[in-house]
C-alpha cells in the first residue's frame, strides 16, 4: 500500500526512529500508526538482544533532588559511544530515569528496571526502546539514593556529566554552600571514607601491615615499628579520608576545619565517575 509522507513524519516524531524504518513499519502495519509503533518496539527488542554483549563504557552521570532537599538520587547511564552520550535525547533519558529513582525511592538497578516509566512502559522496556531508536546498547549501570531526616542532600555534577556526587549534610550554618564545597572535594579527591571511623578495618590493617613491612625492610628497631606504622596510617587518613584531607579551595585548612567554620557537617557521600 501507499504510505503517506505525513504519516511517516508523524511516526518518526512519535518514536524518534529513522524515516526509512518508519516507512517500513507502516507498510508492515498496513498504515496503522499504533501497530507500527509496536513493530518498531519489537525491532528495538531485537536490537537490544543483538547488542547485549557489547561494551557500553560511555554515558552520563545524572542527579536529582527532592524539592525539600531531603532525598537525592544519583545514576550512571551507559552507551557505546561519546557521540550518543552527548546527544540531547540521551541526556533527557538519564535525567528522566534518575527522577524515577528519586520519586520512587529506588536504590538498585533491579528495582529501577521494574518501575513504571511512561505510557505504560517499565524502565526496562524504555531502555529497550531507546536501544532500538539509537542503535547502541543503553544500560543503567548503577543507581544510589541518599535520604536525610535532619539535614539536606546536596548534589554536584562535574562539567561534562561524567562525574557526579551526592553528600548528606547537616548543621545550623551555611549547609548548602558547604555542601557544594564538600561535593566538589569528593569529586576532585575521591576519598575512601567520610571519617576515620568509616574506613573499613581490613583497609586499616592492610595499610598497617604495609607500613610495618616497609619499616622492617628499612632496618627499623622492632620496638618502634608499630609506632611508625600508626604514624603512616595517620598520613593515609590525611590523604584518603574526606574530613582529614586538605581543603581543595584552601589547603591551609582541612575539610573538617572548613566545616566547623561553616557551622556544618557531613555524614556520608556517594561518588559516581563514569566507568569506574
Amino acid at each position: 500500500m501507499t504510505i503517506k509522507a505525513a504519516d511517516v513524519k508523524k511516526l518518526r516524531e512519535a518514536t524518534g526512529v529513522g524515516m526509512m524504518d518508519c516507512k517500513k513499519a507502516l507498510q508492515e502495519a498496513n498504515g496503522d500508526l499504533d501497530a507500527a509503533v509496536d513493530i518498531l518496539r519489537k525491532k528495538g527488542q531485537k536490537v537490544a538482544e543483538k547488542r547485549a554483549s557489547r561494551e557500553a563504557n560511555e554515558g552520563l552521570v545524572a542527579a536529582a533532588l527532592s524539592d525539600d532537599g531531603k532525598q537525592g538520587a544519583l545514576l550512571e547511564l551507559n552507551c557505546e559511544t561519546d557521540f550518543v552520550a552527548r546527544n540531547e535525547a540521551f541526556g533527557q533519558l538519564a535525567n528522566a530515569l534518575v527522577r524515577v529513582a528519586l520519586d520512587k525511592a529506588l536504590a538498585s538497578v533491579e528495582a529501577l528496571h521494574g518501575a513504571d516509566f511512561a505510557a505504560g512502559q517499565t524502565v526496562e522496556e524504555a531502555l529497550i526502546e531507546a536501544t532500538g531508536k539509537i542503535g547502541e546498547k543503553i544500560a543503567v549501570r548503577r543507581v544510589a539514593l541518599l535520604e536525610s531526616e535532619d539535614g539536606r542532600i546536596v548534589s554536584y555534577i562535574h562539567p561534562g556529566s561524567r562525574l557526579g556526587v551526592l553528600v548528606h549534610m547537616h548543621g545550623d550554618g551555611a549547609v548548602e554552600s558547604a555542601g557544594t564545597d564538600v561535593a566538589m572535594q569528593v569529586a576532585a579527591m575521591n576519598p575512601v571514607a567520610t571519617a576515620k571511623d568509616d574506613v573499613p578495618e581490613n583497609v586499616k590493617e592492610k595499610e598497617l601491615e604495609i607500613a610495618r613491612e616497609s619499616a622492617r625492610n628499612e632496618g627499623k628497631p622492632d620496638h618502634i615499628i608499630d609506632r611508625i606504622a600508626h604514624g603512616k596510617l595517620e598520613r593515609y587518613f590525611k590523604d584518603h579520608v574526606l574530613v582529614e584531607q586538605p581543603f581543595v579551595k584552601d589547603s591551609s585548612m582541612t575539610v573538617k576545619v572548613m566545616l566547623q567554620n561553616a557551622g556544618a557537617g557531613v555524614r556520608q557521600f556517594v561518588r559516581f565517575a563514569l566507568g569506574e
